[in-house]
């Protein structure tokens, strides 16, 4: 999705492609395309559901993998720019507001910590190494704690993860 379009915004659009109330049987997958490492229509576009960005002047193989990543519904691709955009986006998210915190209360203590270890980036593989838990079991969390929190993706998990307070920028 092309962040700029000259009739209707890529915010718009995706809004639109993602609209829950529009159920076709299957989830579509949104990849942004900005001009600008940061920008406004980034964070409304991953509020909205967009499984990644990246920028229009990616390498076409960058940008390749990253249609991949998407459609798979696995985590935000990993520009450059990603670390600073989660920072910016958890620098401007507001205080935790009761319902986050009460979503959160509903994870148990391995969903939780499987969370995190998405926020993080990692992948599944990753996440089951370090408790020592097979990643089958990993996958299984991933999808109990996306239907306990409403979430589509990896990435309206990220999202989540830093709005509620879960993950700060530069800890783990």
């Amino acid at each position: 999705m092309d962040g700029r379009m000259p009739v209707m915004d890529g915010l718009e659009a995706t809004r639109r492609v993602l609209d829950p109330a529009r159920d076709r049987g299957h989830r579509p997958r949104v990849l942004v395309l900005t001009t600008f490492d940061i920008d406004d229509y980034v964070y409304d576009a991953l509020r909205g559901g967009a499984g990644g960005f990246l920028l229009k002047d990616a390498p076409p193989d960058d940008l390749i993998a990253a249609v991949r990543v998407v459609a798979a519904g696995d985590a935000l691709p990993a520009p450059p720019v990603t670390r600073r955009l989660i920072e910016e986006f958890a620098a401007r998210r507001p205080a935790v507001s009761e319902a986050e915190a009460l979503r959160l209360s509903g994870l148990t203590l391995r969903e939780t910590d499987v969370l995190r270890g998405i926020a993080a980036g990692l992948a599944n593989a990753e996440i089951a190494a370090e408790p020592g838990i097979a990643e089958e079991a990993v996958k299984s969390h991933v999808g109990r704690l996306f239907g306990k929190l409403g979430l589509r993706d990896r990435a309206q998990a990220v999202v989540f993860a830093y709005e509620g307070g879960l993950v700060v920028p530069g800890r783990r």
